[in-house]
Protein backbone atom coordinates (compact mmCIF):
# COMPACT_ATOMS: atom_id res chain seq x y z
CA UNK A 1 0.00 0.00 0.00
CA UNK A 2 1.22 3.51 -0.78
CA UNK A 3 2.20 5.29 2.43
CA UNK A 4 1.72 8.77 0.96
CA UNK A 5 -1.75 10.13 1.64
CA UNK A 6 -3.29 13.58 1.84
CA UNK A 7 -2.18 15.29 5.05
CA UNK A 8 -4.83 16.54 7.47
CA UNK A 9 -4.79 20.32 7.93
CA UNK A 10 -3.70 20.03 11.55
CA UNK A 11 -0.52 18.28 10.45
CA UNK A 12 0.46 20.63 7.61
CA UNK A 13 1.43 23.59 9.75
CA UNK A 14 3.13 21.93 12.72
CA UNK A 15 6.44 23.38 13.89
CA UNK A 16 7.90 19.99 14.83
CA UNK A 17 9.25 17.52 12.25
CA UNK A 18 6.94 14.53 11.64
CA UNK A 19 9.41 11.98 13.00
CA UNK A 20 9.57 13.84 16.32
CA UNK A 21 5.79 14.15 16.50
CA UNK A 22 5.52 10.41 15.94
CA UNK A 23 7.64 9.87 19.07
CA UNK A 24 5.00 11.79 21.06
CA UNK A 25 7.39 13.92 23.12
CA UNK A 26 4.43 15.48 24.95
CA UNK A 27 3.96 12.08 26.62
CA UNK A 28 7.48 12.16 28.09
CA UNK A 29 6.16 14.11 31.04
CA UNK A 30 4.77 10.81 32.35
CA UNK A 31 8.32 9.56 32.73
CA UNK A 32 8.95 12.19 35.39
CA UNK A 33 7.56 9.51 37.72
CA UNK A 34 11.10 8.12 37.91
CA UNK A 35 11.89 10.89 40.41
CA UNK A 36 9.23 9.77 42.90
CA UNK A 37 11.45 7.36 44.93
CA UNK A 38 14.19 9.98 45.25
CA UNK A 39 11.67 12.62 46.31
CA UNK A 40 10.02 10.23 48.78
CA UNK A 41 13.45 9.57 50.32
CA UNK A 42 14.09 13.35 50.63
CA UNK A 43 17.31 13.15 48.61
CA UNK A 44 16.53 15.63 45.84
CA UNK A 45 19.56 17.68 46.90
CA UNK A 46 21.98 14.92 45.86
CA UNK A 47 23.25 16.05 42.46
CA UNK A 48 24.80 12.69 41.59
CA UNK A 49 21.52 10.89 42.22
CA UNK A 50 19.59 13.53 40.27
CA UNK A 51 21.83 12.88 37.27
CA UNK A 52 21.05 9.17 37.49
CA UNK A 53 17.33 9.97 37.68
CA UNK A 54 17.67 12.14 34.57
CA UNK A 55 19.34 9.21 32.81
CA UNK A 56 16.46 6.95 33.87
CA UNK A 57 14.04 9.56 32.54
CA UNK A 58 15.84 9.58 29.19
CA UNK A 59 15.92 5.79 29.02
CA UNK A 60 12.21 5.45 29.73
CA UNK A 61 11.34 8.25 27.32
CA UNK A 62 13.18 6.50 24.49
CA UNK A 63 11.70 3.15 25.46
CA UNK A 64 8.14 4.49 25.61
CA UNK A 65 8.54 6.38 22.33
CA UNK A 66 9.61 3.19 20.60
CA UNK A 67 6.48 1.52 21.95
CA UNK A 68 4.28 4.39 20.72
CA UNK A 69 5.66 3.99 17.22
CA UNK A 70 5.16 0.22 17.32
CA UNK A 71 1.58 0.66 18.49
CA UNK A 72 0.88 3.13 15.66
CA UNK A 73 2.47 0.74 13.19
CA UNK A 74 0.27 -2.15 14.32
CA UNK A 75 -2.86 0.05 14.28
CA UNK A 76 -1.99 1.84 11.03
CA UNK A 77 -5.09 0.94 9.04
CA UNK A 78 -7.46 1.56 11.94
CA UNK A 79 -5.82 4.90 12.73
CA UNK A 80 -6.25 6.09 9.14
CA UNK A 81 -10.01 5.66 9.55
CA UNK A 82 -10.12 7.30 12.99
CA UNK A 83 -11.36 10.93 13.21
CA UNK A 84 -8.39 12.14 15.29
CA UNK A 85 -5.72 9.43 15.12
CA UNK A 86 -5.57 9.85 11.34
CA UNK A 87 -3.54 12.99 12.06
CA UNK A 88 -0.65 11.04 13.58
CA UNK A 89 2.41 11.27 11.28
CA UNK A 90 2.50 7.56 10.47
CA UNK A 91 -1.21 7.37 9.70
CA UNK A 92 -1.00 10.62 7.73
CA UNK A 93 1.82 9.31 5.55
CA UNK A 94 4.44 11.71 6.88
CA UNK A 95 6.45 8.79 8.25
CA UNK A 96 6.81 5.56 6.25
CA UNK A 97 6.58 2.04 7.61
CA UNK A 98 10.30 1.55 7.01
CA UNK A 99 11.09 4.77 8.83
CA UNK A 100 8.91 3.67 11.74
CA UNK A 101 10.85 0.41 12.09
CA UNK A 102 14.14 2.31 12.12
CA UNK A 103 12.76 4.62 14.81
CA UNK A 104 11.67 1.70 16.98
CA UNK A 105 15.08 0.05 16.82
CA UNK A 106 16.90 3.33 17.46
CA UNK A 107 14.72 4.21 20.45
CA UNK A 108 14.99 0.83 22.12
CA UNK A 109 18.72 0.56 21.47
CA UNK A 110 19.29 4.02 22.94
CA UNK A 111 17.20 3.15 25.99
CA UNK A 112 19.18 -0.06 26.52
CA UNK A 113 22.53 1.72 26.29
CA UNK A 114 21.50 4.27 28.90
CA UNK A 115 19.95 1.67 31.21
CA UNK A 116 23.08 -0.48 31.14
CA UNK A 117 25.05 2.44 32.56
CA UNK A 118 22.62 2.70 35.47
CA UNK A 119 21.82 -0.71 36.90
CA UNK A 120 20.98 -4.21 35.73
CA UNK A 121 17.66 -3.88 37.49
CA UNK A 122 16.74 -0.89 35.33
CA UNK A 123 17.48 -2.97 32.23
CA UNK A 124 15.20 -5.73 33.53
CA UNK A 125 12.39 -3.26 34.23
CA UNK A 126 12.69 -1.72 30.77
CA UNK A 127 12.69 -5.16 29.14
CA UNK A 128 9.66 -6.20 31.16
CA UNK A 129 7.94 -2.94 30.23
CA UNK A 130 8.59 -3.48 26.52
CA UNK A 131 7.35 -7.07 26.63
CA UNK A 132 4.24 -6.05 28.54
CA UNK A 133 3.48 -3.15 26.21
CA UNK A 134 4.01 -5.29 23.11
CA UNK A 135 1.56 -7.81 24.55
CA UNK A 136 -0.76 -4.89 25.23
CA UNK A 137 -0.55 -3.60 21.66
CA UNK A 138 -1.11 -7.03 20.15
CA UNK A 139 -3.72 -8.49 22.48
CA UNK A 140 -4.19 -7.17 26.03
CA UNK A 141 -5.69 -3.82 25.03
CA UNK A 142 -8.76 -5.74 23.90
CA UNK A 143 -9.23 -7.51 27.26
CA UNK A 144 -11.62 -5.51 29.45
CA UNK A 145 -10.22 -4.23 32.76
CA UNK A 146 -6.96 -6.09 32.23
CA UNK A 147 -6.01 -3.41 29.72
CA UNK A 148 -6.32 -0.74 32.41
CA UNK A 149 -4.29 -2.85 34.83
CA UNK A 150 -1.53 -3.14 32.21
CA UNK A 151 -1.50 0.63 31.73
CA UNK A 152 -1.27 1.06 35.50
CA UNK A 153 1.62 -1.40 35.59
CA UNK A 154 3.40 0.67 32.95
CA UNK A 155 3.20 3.76 35.15
CA UNK A 156 4.35 1.78 38.19
CA UNK A 157 7.31 0.48 36.19
CA UNK A 158 8.53 4.05 35.83
CA UNK A 159 8.55 4.50 39.59
CA UNK A 160 10.33 1.16 40.07
CA UNK A 161 12.99 2.04 37.48
CA UNK A 162 13.59 5.38 39.16
CA UNK A 163 14.14 3.66 42.48
CA UNK A 164 16.54 1.08 41.04
CA UNK A 165 18.52 3.80 39.27
CA UNK A 166 19.39 5.42 42.60
CA UNK A 167 19.45 2.24 44.72
CA UNK A 168 16.30 3.19 46.62
CA UNK A 169 13.86 0.34 46.99
CA UNK A 170 10.27 1.59 46.68
CA UNK A 171 8.28 0.82 49.83
CA UNK A 172 5.22 -1.44 49.71
CA UNK A 173 3.18 1.68 50.56
CA UNK A 174 4.43 3.41 47.43
CA UNK A 175 3.80 0.40 45.20
CA UNK A 176 0.24 0.02 46.57
CA UNK A 177 -0.42 3.73 46.10
CA UNK A 178 0.87 3.67 42.51
CA UNK A 179 -1.18 0.61 41.61
CA UNK A 180 -4.41 2.20 42.87
CA UNK A 181 -3.93 5.73 41.53
CA UNK A 182 -2.74 4.65 38.08
CA UNK A 183 -5.51 2.07 37.72
CA UNK A 184 -8.00 4.84 38.41
CA UNK A 185 -6.37 7.12 35.81
CA UNK A 186 -6.28 4.31 33.25
CA UNK A 187 -10.00 3.76 33.76
CA UNK A 188 -10.62 7.49 33.33
CA UNK A 189 -9.01 7.18 29.90
CA UNK A 190 -11.08 4.15 28.91
CA UNK A 191 -14.26 5.69 30.31
CA UNK A 192 -13.75 8.91 28.35
CA UNK A 193 -13.05 7.02 25.13
CA UNK A 194 -16.17 4.89 25.45
CA UNK A 195 -18.34 7.85 26.49
CA UNK A 196 -17.25 9.74 23.38
CA UNK A 197 -18.11 6.76 21.17
CA UNK A 198 -21.48 6.41 22.88
CA UNK A 199 -22.19 10.04 22.08
CA UNK A 200 -21.66 9.21 18.42
CA UNK A 201 -23.05 5.67 18.12
CA UNK A 202 -25.65 5.62 20.89
CA UNK A 203 -26.44 2.73 23.27
CA UNK A 204 -24.88 0.18 20.91
CA UNK A 205 -21.44 1.78 21.24
CA UNK A 206 -18.51 -0.46 22.09
CA UNK A 207 -14.74 -0.11 22.18
CA UNK A 208 -11.86 -2.46 23.13
CA UNK A 209 -14.30 -5.00 24.53
CA UNK A 210 -16.23 -2.45 26.59
CA UNK A 211 -19.89 -1.68 25.91
CA UNK A 212 -21.87 1.47 26.59
CA UNK A 213 -23.77 -0.32 29.35
CA UNK A 214 -20.44 -0.78 31.18
CA UNK A 215 -19.89 2.95 31.77
CA UNK A 216 -21.46 3.10 35.27
CA UNK A 217 -19.41 0.10 36.42
CA UNK A 218 -16.21 1.52 34.94
CA UNK A 219 -16.81 4.74 36.85
CA UNK A 220 -17.47 2.79 40.05
CA UNK A 221 -14.25 0.80 39.67
CA UNK A 222 -12.24 3.90 38.84
CA UNK A 223 -13.54 6.07 41.67
CA UNK A 224 -13.08 3.23 44.16
CA UNK A 225 -9.50 2.69 43.04
CA UNK A 226 -8.74 6.41 43.28
CA UNK A 227 -10.19 6.59 46.78
CA UNK A 228 -8.16 3.52 47.76
CA UNK A 229 -5.05 5.42 46.69
CA UNK A 230 -6.06 8.24 49.03
CA UNK A 231 -6.65 5.71 51.82
CA UNK A 232 -3.22 4.12 51.29
CA UNK A 233 -1.62 7.56 51.40
CA UNK A 234 -3.49 8.48 54.58
CA UNK A 235 -2.52 5.21 56.27
CA UNK A 236 1.11 5.70 55.28
CA UNK A 237 1.12 9.24 56.63
CA UNK A 238 -0.25 8.11 59.97
CA UNK A 239 2.36 5.39 60.41
CA UNK A 240 4.76 5.96 63.29
CA UNK A 241 7.86 5.88 61.08
CA UNK A 242 6.52 8.56 58.77
CA UNK A 243 5.75 11.03 61.54
CA UNK A 244 8.88 10.45 63.59
CA UNK A 245 11.56 10.12 60.92
CA UNK A 246 10.49 11.68 57.64
CA UNK A 247 8.50 14.82 58.40
CA UNK A 248 9.03 17.58 60.92
CA UNK A 249 5.63 19.13 60.12
CA UNK A 250 3.41 16.16 59.17
CA UNK A 251 0.26 18.26 59.15
CA UNK A 252 1.34 19.73 55.81
CA UNK A 253 2.00 16.41 54.13
CA UNK A 254 -1.32 15.21 55.53
CA UNK A 255 -3.03 17.90 53.47
CA UNK A 256 -1.83 16.16 50.31
CA UNK A 257 -4.30 13.34 50.95
CA UNK A 258 -7.16 15.82 51.08
CA UNK A 259 -5.97 17.58 47.93
CA UNK A 260 -5.59 14.23 46.16
CA UNK A 261 -9.10 13.23 47.20
CA UNK A 262 -10.43 16.42 45.68
CA UNK A 263 -8.44 15.98 42.44
CA UNK A 264 -9.57 12.38 41.91
CA UNK A 265 -13.19 13.39 42.50
CA UNK A 266 -12.78 16.36 40.15
CA UNK A 267 -11.31 14.22 37.35
CA UNK A 268 -14.09 11.67 37.52
CA UNK A 269 -16.73 14.37 37.63
CA UNK A 270 -15.30 15.90 34.44
CA UNK A 271 -15.07 12.46 32.84
CA UNK A 272 -18.72 11.88 33.61
CA UNK A 273 -19.51 15.19 31.91
CA UNK A 274 -17.51 14.17 28.84
CA UNK A 275 -14.89 16.87 29.34
CA UNK A 276 -11.75 14.71 29.37
CA UNK A 277 -11.13 14.01 25.68
CA UNK A 278 -7.84 12.15 25.97
CA UNK A 279 -5.18 10.94 28.38
CA UNK A 280 -6.05 12.26 31.89
CA UNK A 281 -2.38 12.98 32.64
CA UNK A 282 -2.06 15.21 29.58
CA UNK A 283 -5.43 16.74 30.35
CA UNK A 284 -4.24 17.62 33.86
CA UNK A 285 -1.25 19.46 32.39
CA UNK A 286 -3.59 21.70 30.39
CA UNK A 287 -6.28 22.09 33.04
CA UNK A 288 -5.80 25.13 35.27
CA UNK A 289 -7.45 23.67 38.37
CA UNK A 290 -5.41 20.47 38.12
CA UNK A 291 -2.19 22.44 37.81
CA UNK A 292 -3.05 24.47 40.91
CA UNK A 293 -3.79 21.30 42.87
CA UNK A 294 -0.50 19.70 41.81
CA UNK A 295 1.42 22.82 42.84
CA UNK A 296 -0.37 22.88 46.20
CA UNK A 297 0.42 19.21 46.82
CA UNK A 298 4.07 19.84 46.00
CA UNK A 299 4.15 22.90 48.27
CA UNK A 300 2.62 20.94 51.14
CA UNK A 301 5.20 18.21 50.72
CA UNK A 302 7.99 20.81 50.75
CA UNK A 303 6.69 22.53 53.87
CA UNK A 304 6.32 19.21 55.69
CA UNK A 305 10.01 18.31 55.51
Amino acid sequence: MNDVVQLPPAQRHTVLPPWLLELRPHHWVKNALVIVPLAAAHQLGDVALLIRVMMAFAAFSLCASGQYVLNDLLDLNADRNHPSKCQRPLAAGQVTREGAVVMIVAMWLGAALIAIKLDAGVVVVLLAYVMLMVAYSVWLKHVVLLDALVLAAGYSARVTAGGLAVAIRPSPWLIAFCACIFYSLALVKRYSELAAIRGRDGPSAHARGYEAVDLPMMAAFGVASGYLAVLVLAMYLTSGRTFSLLYSRPVFIGLTAILLLYWISYLWLLANRGRIPDDPVLFALRDGRSRVLVVLMGLCAFLAV
